[in-house]
């Protein structure tokens, strides 16, 4: 079981991130199905290739239905993926008389993939407000601190003297950078999945891409020229924007834990990790957390490179594979920027002692 998007043992706290894992949890992504499949049913009616009273009964029916998520559970062992399970429960709870207008022109990885995208879509909204606090503490501390003198250090020798504010600055100008990468790939990420069982729309026929047009609105996301089912670069593009805002601040969460080095004492943290043997210690915990979620997620960005080999028009075990890494990507990036603000402000003292 994964620590980063489950608490099972007492390792929970150091990596678990309840908001973004709340993200990916079961309830939401039925939530998100629900929204995908009334958006496509309205879709359907508005671009008449079913009447708007299939697809005004068909949203009623969508609107009005409950899930069996242990049903679904047990079968996604042999289908492979929550959706097929879904959808038989939708159709049956919907009945014939609105059939034409469920799930029609659909197929599961679009289901699953949309649901995906509109998890990450409130993933990216939580990490820009993150990304904001840290770079707003890090102004904090370079008012107080930065026209502080301290020794500038290349290879992790004293070279020549630098402020505080040059350090900080190598700390800033990423996360900075970051969110303006965060801006620029955003519509590559969120990006409606609509394809049907190829890719190519063709089960609606010459209203697929009217059709596909409204489901994007209805979601609020773009809607790309064709589905991107084996098309999986924005996924890895994501994925190493996660790595990158990480590796970001394990390199600060580094500096922070070489200036608190007794000998060096450029470094006043409140509290501090306590030692089970020596008591007199005061262990830069968060620093440390910084650097190994940055080595966490840098290992995991590898697996979503493998992620991108899909033979042909679908992959089962390449997509699987981002179902495992994403997430935990999603949260070891979250969990960092939560422990950024807490070691930022438990910072007393940056620069030299006097």
């Amino acid at each position: 079981m994964n620590p980063l998007t489950h608490d099972p043992h007492m390792f929970g706290p150091l990596f678990t991130d309840e908001t973004i894992s709340a993200a990916f949890s079961s309830a939401r992504f039925l939530s998100h199905f629900s929204a995908f499949e009334r958006a496509l049913a309205q879709a359907l009616g508005e671009a008449r290739v079913v009447s708007p009273e299939v697809s005004a009964a068909a949203v009623a029916a969508i609107d009005s239905f409950a899930a069996d998520l242990d049903a679904i559970r047990a079968k996604v062992l042999t289908d492979g993926v929550p959706a097929p399970e879904y959808a038989r429960q939708l159709k049956a709870h919907a009945g014939s008389d609105c059939a034409a207008a469920i799930h029609a022109g659909a197929t599961s990885q679009d289901l699953v993939d949309t649901a995906t995208v509109l998890a990450l879509r409130g993933v990216n909204e939580e990490l820009v407000n993150r990304l904001r606090a840290a770079l707003a503490a890090l102004d904090k501390l370079d008012g107080t601190f930065g026209a502080t003198e301290m020794m500038g250090r290349t290879r992790m020798q004293a070279a020549l003297p630098i402020t505080v504010s040059d350090r900080i600055a190598g700390w800033k100008m990423p996360l900075a950078a970051h969110l303006e990468r965060l801006e620029e790939i955003r519509p590559r990420i969120e990006q409606l999945q609509f394809g049907g069982a190829v890719g190519n729309r063709s089960a609606t026929g010459a209203a697929k891409e009217a059709v596909a047009a409204q489901i994007a609105e209805a979601l609020g996301l773009n809607n790309p020229p064709r589905a991107w089912h084996a098309m999986r670069d924005g996924m890895a593009e994501y994925a190493g924007w996660l790595s990158l805002v990480t590796g970001t601040l394990g390199k600060m969460g580094q500096d922070l834990c070489l200036m608190a080095q007794q000998g060096v004492d450029e470094l006043r943290l409140s509290g501090g990790g306590s030692s089970s043997a020596m008591p007199h210690k005061q262990n830069p915990v968060l620093a440390e957390m910084l650097v190994t979620l940055a080595r966490y997620n840098a290992v995991q960005l590898g697996g979503m490179h493998q992620a991108l080999l899909h033979e042909q028009e679908r992959s089962g075990a390449a997509w699987t594979l981002e179902w495992m890494i994403l997430p935990a990507m999603a949260g070891a990036t979250g969990k960092a920027l939560l422990l950024a603000q807490d070691l930022l402000g438990s910072i007393e003292r940056l620069g030299p002692a006097q």
